[in-house]
């Protein structure tokens, strides 16, 4: 064992230093190859056959080769202890094996190996080396050669490999230390698997490598072996194998490339069609991913296989792909399924096998649903067996049920089969609008699918082109075009943002329906960005109502962008929960305010603004934060507060208290408020003065002189009113009646009608003052001021009937306030004349309904006696003396039967009791 290892470690010594004295390798090639070790002083013809050598076959990656079985009783194994081997390789295309005489100065691919063990003569491997598909792993599988009865030893297979950096620049290899050993899975005793890794970066580099051996007790080592790992690729078997039938009516055998693959790739096919009326094969070598097999028959069944190998260069073959298997249905459709838009044009072809036989294309009819036979002058004979029809200006698929197709079936006369070809039309019209931001850095592109039909397995897709400088007139989708992401928002609509923008480029864009079947595209619109700006609000919005004008003044800023010319839109209402808006167009560019009038001074308005492009385009842009007006005084209260008295005092005494009451004024009349109340006092004695009685609404003074007139006014933050109502205290005036009767009618609980006749008089009357109160109640006296035109009043209030009230009236000259009329009950005649129609209003009811009632007693009586009569009846069918009786006629002395006459008691016992007892029922 010592001495085996030792030999082990001479041998290898001694490897490194021929090829490091003969920088020489051997270059693997894509196919496979052999090492041969053989004795000195023997050819190849006798290595291969010597006395006593018999030939076999051994099978390596589907190649058969020679190979040399051994046997033990041969005599050359009588001086192997002191035999050299010799350890060269030949490929399948040479048979001359690299071993060269010795004169040649080393360029021979030689290795010497001192045999310890006196075993063999000679020996055999195939080997085949390639890159894994995942280009990864480079891979040599090493078979023996050796039969019987050298098979029981055990195989140790090592593999020596350095991946140099630069080849060309070194003179000599790599030297001992540079080689790295891997040992080979010998999982069954012929074969073996070597395995390298090989980085990325290093798949063009040259890889050194060389072969150990032991076997029997014997070491091999093979010469140097060279080889560029890129050109030994085997790709991994081509994926997805399908075939479908095309629109041309040919059988398209496709599948994909495998992945990683760094080249082209030229695919092998083979396949076999098996029909009742013919049976072929064929193997076809393309360097696309399709192949298009003609003239397929119904009925037929096709096994297809492909393989791949480098187009361009040194290369090997893959391993097959799985077997695929497509059979033809007796019914041809091609294509099966249509997917298109609406308004297009398709067409459908068919063949028709019915028992084995295919039926003339003369004889197909073509059905819509089976509901609807489509006319012959849509049908084309393509050739004798195929049939064609075209369907022109589709419309719109209608879903039918779960049905979201229609069938399109191809019979044979008046007889179909069940198989049928499915037509999906949909409508791609979406409309797609996009909007620029205020900013100008982004434009949002929005479209709903609200209006297409959805297909399961369907995608939707915005696609693209950006044009260098605007739209053109026609837009048209380029074949060179982006995909847009675009996300589905909660309203139903999909969003999609371009960003940066380019203002003045034409965006082109369209949706892309993708489907199994096939893709759509929606029409295409050009949008360009600066065209259709959103600007941002007008800002700094403000609103106030004029004072002394008395107008709503709308001011605001415009947006720094865009920098077009804008138009501005405003709106405008009564400050509330639900604003009932006004709007306003301002088609200057340049005004920056505007003045409006309104109808009501003193109310909060809500205002708000918005732009847009004076041209038109774009879009206006969201309304503005509301500005909200103040209200405050705009001009002095437009009247004082009307007013009335009430007088306190000795009638007999000049010396009286007068209380002034009023209203407050309303926000219309004041403009828009009152900071106090100012009473202006005029006598002929003392003249005028004037008391401030700040926001009450009740004042009281004495009243001493003949003849006192005062006046309210009220006052604001701009100034008193300017109209104002007087009123003249004159001891005089008092006496003087005008009034010549007052009448007053209650029409119900909140309206009493007051109605007076004047007498003549020289005295100028302004207006009335009417006033009321309860007389059973402490309350307060109410009053209203009318004109003097009117002689008739409605006042409105709540009127207890049982109550006593006392109205006044009081006219109101300019010189004072004259006599008033004062009646204390309501109207005599009136009342007893209502009193007598409420009688007649309870008894009217009355009688109504005691009519009705009687009247619906009598009907159900009538009703009742018709029953009993007609219950003691018989039938006349079941008595024989009535038979052909008619008692539809008049008996006599009565009236008609059936007409709920009346019966005298004689007339009953002769025609009613004897049926009753001699009749069965």
């Amino acid at each position: 064992m010592t001495c085996q290892k030792f030999c082990v470690v001479l041998l290898h010594w001694e490897f490194i230093y021929v090829i490091t004295a003969f920088n020489l390798s051997y270059p693997i090639t894509p196919w496979r190859f052999k090492l041969s070790c053989m004795p000195p002083n023997s050819t190849y013809d006798y290595f291969l056959l010597p006395a006593g050598l018999s030939k076999n076959t051994s099978n390596l990656n589907g190649h058969y080769e020679t190979a040399v079985e051994f046997n033990s009783s041969d005599t050359h194994f009588s001086n192997l202890s002191k035999t050299t081997f010799h350890c060269c390789f030949r490929s399948e295309q040479d048979r001359n094996c690299s071993l060269c005489a010795d004169n040649i100065e080393g360029k021979t691919f030689v290795s010497t190996v001192n045999s310890l063990v006196f075993q063999q003569i000679g020996a055999n491997w195939n080997i085949q080396c390639w890159l894994k598909g995942d280009l990864k792993l480079f891979i040599c599988y090493v078979e023996s050669l050796f039969m019987n009865p050298f098979k029981n030893y055990n195989h140790k297979v090592h593999l020596l490999y350095a991946l140099p950096e630069v080849l060309e620049d070194s003179p000599l290899v790599p030297q001992k230390g540079s080689f790295q050993m891997v040992r080979c899975n010998c999982s069954v005793h012929e074969c073996c698997e070597c395995l390298v890794p090989v980085p990325t970066a290093k798949l063009n580099d040259t890889l050194l490598m060389c072969l150990k051996i032991t076997s029997g007790g014997v070491i091999f080592q093979s010469p140097l072996m060279s080889v560029q790992p890129i050109n030994m690729v085997k790709p991994d078997p081509p994926l997805g194998l399908r075939m479908e039938i095309t629109v041309d009516g040919n059988l398209k055998i496709s599948w994909s490339s495998p992945p990683l693959v760094p080249f082209p790739l030229q695919y092998e096919v083979k396949y076999s069609e098996n029909s009742t009326t013919v049976i072929r094969e064929a193997d076809k070598i393309v360097s696309a991913t399709s192949l298009l097999v003609d003239s397929i028959l119904p009925g037929s069944s096709y096994e297809v296989q492909v393989r791949g190998k480098r187009l361009d260069g040194p290369g090997i073959w893959s391993d097959w792909s799985t077997p695929h298997v497509f059979t033809t249905q007796d019914v041809i459709y091609f294509p099966p399924k249509i997917l298109t838009s609406v308004g297009s044009n398709v067409s459908f072809h068919c063949i028709y096998k019915n028992e084995n036989k295919i039926v003339s294309s003369k004889k197909i009819v073509w059905w819509m649903n089976l509901a609807e036979k489509i006319p012959q002058s849509q049908y084309d004979v393509v050739s004798d067996h195929v049939s064609k029809v075209t369907f022109f200006n589709l419309n719109e698929t209608k879903p039918r049920g779960k049905f979201t197709y229609d069938a399109v079936y191809c019979c044979n006369e008046h007889e179909c089969h069940h198989r049928y070809a499915e037509l999906y039309v949909i409508d791609v019209n979406i409309n797609i609008s996009c909007e620029t931001d205020g900013y100008l850095t982004k434009m949002t592109c929005r479209w709903s699918t609200n209006t297409i039909q959805s297909l399961a397995g369907s995608t939707l897709q915005l696609r693209y082109r950006r044009s260098s400088l605007y739209c053109s007139d026609i837009p048209s989708i380029h074949p060179i075009s982006k995909p847009k992401d675009c996300y589905l928002q909660r309203d139903g609509f999909y969003e999609c943002v371009f960003q940066p923008i380019f203002l003045l480029s034409g965006y082109t864009m369209w949706i892309r329906i993708n489907h199994p079947l096939g893709s759509l595209d929606s029409p295409p619109t050009c949008v360009l960005p600066d065209s259709v700006v959103k600007p941002l609000p007008p800002s700094s919005v403000k609103a106030e109502i004029t004072k002394n004008i008395g107008l709503l003044k709308i001011s605001w800023e415009k947006p720094v962008f865009p920098e077009n010319n804008l138009q501005f839109q405003i709106r405008y209402g009564l400050s509330g929960k639900e604003v009932q808006w006004k709007m306003y167009d301002v088609y200057d560019a340049k005004s920056k305010s505007v003045s409006l009038p309104v109808p009501d001074f003193c109310a909060v308005y809500a205002v708000q603004v918005r732009c847009k492009r004076l041209d038109g385009l774009g879009y206006w842009s969201n309304w503005s934060n509301p500005a909200y007006t103040v209200v405050m005084d705009v001009k002095v209260p437009m009247r004082g507060p009307e007013f009335w008295r009430i007088i306190n005092g000795d009638t007999m005494k000049k010396e009286k208290n007068v209380t002034l009451l009023w209203k407050p004024l309303m926000k219309n009349d004041s403009l828009c408020s009152v900071q106090r109340y100012v009473i202006n006092h005029h006598t002929s004695c003392n003249g005028t003065w004037s008391e401030d009685v700040g926001n009450h609404t009740k004042f009281t003074f004495l009243w001493t002189e003949q003849a006192h007139t005062v006046t309210v006014l009220a006052i604001n933050s701009i100034g008193a009113s300017v109209a104002n109502f007087n009123l003249t205290f004159s001891w005089p005036m008092s006496k003087v009646n005008v009034v010549q009767s007052l009448s007053a009618y209650p029409l119900n609980s909140s309206c009493v009608i007051l109605s007076w006749i004047l007498s003549p008089s020289d005295y100028k009357l302004m207006y009335f003052i009417i006033e009321w109160k309860n007389l059973n109640e402490d309350g307060e006296i109410k009053w209203l001021r009318i004109s003097s035109s009117v002689k008739k009043y409605y006042i409105h209030d709540h009127f207890i009937p049982i109550e006593k009230y006392q109205f006044s009236l009081y006219p109101i000259f300019m010189e004072g306030v004259g006599k008033p009329k004062i009646i204390n009950s309501f109207t005599q005649d009136y009342t007893e004349k209502h009193q007598n129609d409420a009688g007649l209003y309870v008894i009217v009811p009355v009688i109504i309904s005691s009519s009705i009632l009687l009247l619906g007693t009598l009907l159900i009586s009538h009703q009742r006696m018709k029953k009993l009569f007609w219950e003691d009846v018989p039938n006349p069918k079941n008595c024989s003396w009535a038979q052909g009786l008619n008692f539809q006629k008049k008996m006599p002395g009565t009236k008609e039967l059936l007409g709920g006459g009346w019966l005298n008691q004689e007339m009953l016992e002769d025609y009613v009791l004897p049926c009753c007892h001699t009749c069965s029922p």
